[in-house]
């Protein structure tokens, strides 16, 4: 099976920086996968996001070398506006996102701009508020909503465009705990049900560790670790760039416990069953 994402050897310095922000970047994504992005603040999580929908090179500009095929497609040979239709982005603070009066009419607005039926339109803004959940907003404005209601929406906008990859950068980083583990569960949801593939850029390692097939972890601008969540997190050098892992991994690699009987757990439910 092809990989749906290939980044390869991809550097970007943005217009006026003296250093890269990504360097020598390699990376594979197969279809239906749950991958988590992880690493420091500055390390160049956002601007690979930014990569795999276009924004880089085409409205940010700087200098790129390599490449980012995805879906079969050379990004920077292809228009963000193409690319919208298939890798789908979130941004960290969904108010950025959100411009219309009410939540039915946010769902609708980037149909309408595709020129589609209006029957197909209906359809697809009905799907995504199935999917998300949200049919009792549909007639509340964006500024009435909370920032997990707002978070929600945003990624059901994006789910109009029918996309085969989502990608979603640090969408929890301004919710309250409740309303982050709502989100990463309704992403989990999405990646299950739907086969969509997840890219997702997060601190909070012990909501999503969990649910994803693969780390990545970057610092200074390349990955440094990447692997199977239980054996990228359990590396001690990425305890030591300050990486948050999941506390249950935290405290068994404290104990000591056996790694030859034992696989680290993510949850303590995982933890649960190792000990009993």
């Amino acid at each position: 099976m092809p990989a749906t994402v290939r980044v390869e050897n991809l550097t970007f310095t943005y217009a006026g920086a003296r250093r890269p922000a990504i360097k020598n970047t390699n990376l594979e994504i197969m279809e239906g996968e749950y991958i988590v992005i992880t690493g420091p603040t500055g390390c160049g999580k956002t601007t690979l996001c930014r990569c795999l929908n276009g924004l880089i090179p085409h409205f940010h500009q700087g200098k790129m070398t390599g490449k980012v095929i995805v879906n079969g497609v050379d990004t920077y040979k292809t228009k963000v506006s193409d690319l919208s239709q298939t890798v789908g982005f979130i941004f960290q603070d969904p108010e950025n996102q959100l411009v219309a009066l009410n939540v039915e009419r946010e769902l609708a607005f980037a149909p309408e701009n595709l020129g589609l039926p209006r029957e197909e339109i209906r359809t697809r803004v009905e799907e995504a508020m199935e999917m998300v959940g949200i049919e009792e907003l549909r007639y509340k404005a964006p500024y009435e909503l909370s920032g997990g209601e707002q978070q929600r929406v945003a990624i059901a906008a994006v789910l109009t465009l029918k996309p085969k990859i989502l990608v979603l950068d640090e969408p929890t980083s301004n919710l309250d705990p409740v309303s982050a583990r709502r989100i990463v569960t309704l992403l989990a949801r999405i990646n299950r049900d739907h086969g969509m593939t997840i890219i997702l850029v997060e601190h909070r390692l012990d909501l999503v560790a969990s649910y994803s097939n693969k780390v990545v972890v970057m610092n200074n601008g390349e990955i440094v670790v990447e692997g199977e969540p239980r054996v990228a997190l359990s590396s001690d050098y990425v305890e030591e760039l300050g990486v948050g892992i999941p506390k249950i991994l935290k405290l068994f690699k404290e104990l000591q416990i056996d790694r030859s009987k034992h696989a680290f757990p993510l949850t303590p439910e995982e933890a649960v069953n190792i000990l009993t």
